[in-house]
């Protein structure tokens, strides 16, 4: 079954999460997508903790093919453009001005397909005064103020996963899938830039608009206060969150849970805005509690009181919940030389499923190139003779 982009071809020109991870997003949704990789080491994610297919570079490169290439030389820059002529779209994520010294800009590649939609994406846009500095992803999350939201400031330490990565590789996708849209229709080709800051702080719209219409001062913990969101230890030390919401019914669901119904005569907590003035007060009630009891004790009688709640999972954990296992959220492929892998389904359903997502395993280093050159007119020995001279 083809997916809704089957069709569609990609040339990546990316390392690392963000470009990767809009290929991949395109690749699961049926695109051919063709990762054109440095021969020596290709994308720097695959030795991430040695050898050249990391569990790291996994993550971010299924559904793709691998080509080698030195698109520096004069040959090889030949050959990617004989690639770009077949393309639909191109994507890559060097620093400002690198494409246009490799004789790839925008320009160079429309002379060539004259209808192929060109996506940069950058650290902090295409110009300014951070320009030309490196970006990963702590540099986007602290400049954008998302990290002010996680750090405690007394003791600094980042924590958690990438945020500031994954969201500029959803928005290039985002912007491509527009631009692809309005081609079919018969528009032009389009250049789609996206950088790491602005889609960190586009990740943040609730934060800057109580900060800039209602004065809220943002701190770690602002969005738990005004959402009743908590955290607690039962215990058997497992742990449990609950999500009260706005909901009246659920604040009096809670209490009845937890078996503190004496809080709802509490005036510290006779609305909502009582209670989030007195967050962290009825976070202690509900703390000491939680911890008289296992958590299979507490997760009835929460969902007979249809509170808002779930066990807050390991990872490990994740593979066993019911519901997980019930969505079929992850599957195994196994590639024939590395070995059996699992990735969770993309997120999108169609039609009610997801049958259409093509299942292909990372692929290797350069394990593509020989098809895919033989695609656009190089036979087996012309690729041959290539790689003896280090063009592939």
């Amino acid at each position: 079954m083809a997916g809704p982009l089957d069709g569609v071809r990609v040339i990546e020109l990316t390392t690392m999460i963000t470009g990767s991870l809009c290929g991949q997003m395109l690749g699961d949704m049926g695109a051919d997508c063709i990762k054109v990789e440095k021969i020596d080491g290709g994308d720097m994610f695959r030795a991430w903790r040695g050898g050249t297919y990391s569990s790291q570079f996994g993550a971010y490169n299924r559904n793709k093919r691998s080509v080698t290439l030195d698109i520096r030389s004069d040959e090889g820059r030949e050959i990617l453009l004989k690639l770009v002529e077949t393309a639909d779209v191109l994507v890559e994520n060097f620093r400002p001005g690198v494409m246009d010294r490799l004789g790839l800009s925008s320009e160079e590649l429309r002379d060539r397909n004259s209808q192929l939609i060109y996506c940069s994406i950058t650290g902090f846009g295409e110009d300014g005064p951070y320009e030309k500095r490196p970006a990963y992803d702590a540099v986007a999350q602290s400049l954008s103020g998302v990290a002010s939201l996680f750090v405690d400031p007394n003791n600094p330490q980042t924590t958690g996963p990438t945020i500031g990565d994954n969201i500029t590789g959803i928005n290039a996708c985002y912007g491509i899938l527009s631009a692809l849209f309005e081609r079919e229709r018969g528009g032009p080709p389009r250049s789609i830039a996206v950088n790491m800051l602005e889609s960190s702080i586009w990740f943040l719209p609730d934060p800057f608009a109580n900060l800039t219409q209602q004065n809220i001062q943002p701190s770690p913990t602002s969005r738990s206060e005004a959402s009743q969101s908590h955290a607690m230890k039962c215990a058997d030390g497992k742990l449990l969150a609950v999500h009260l919401s706005s909901q009246e019914k659920f604040w009096l669901g809670v209490t009845a849970a937890l078996g503190v119904e004496h809080m709802r005569n509490d005036p510290r907590f006779g609305d909502r805005m009582s209670r989030i003035e007195h967050y962290f007060e009825m976070g202690k009630e509900f703390k000491k509690a939680a911890a008289t009891k296992p958590r299979d004790h507490w997760m009835p009688r929460l969902e007979k009181n249809d509170v808002p709640y779930a066990p807050i999972n390991t990872l490990p954990d994740v593979f066993e919940d019911p519901q997980v296992k019930h969505l079929e959220t992850f599957f195994e492929i196994e590639h024939p030389e590395e070995g059996k892998q699992i990735f969770s389904r993309r997120a999108v359903y169609i039609d009610g499923s997801r049958d259409d997502q093509p299942q292909r395993p990372p692929p290797q280093l350069g394990e593509h190139t020989d098809q895919v050159l033989g695609e656009i007119g190089l036979d087996e020995a012309a690729v041959n003779n290539l790689r003896k001279r280090g063009v592939v």
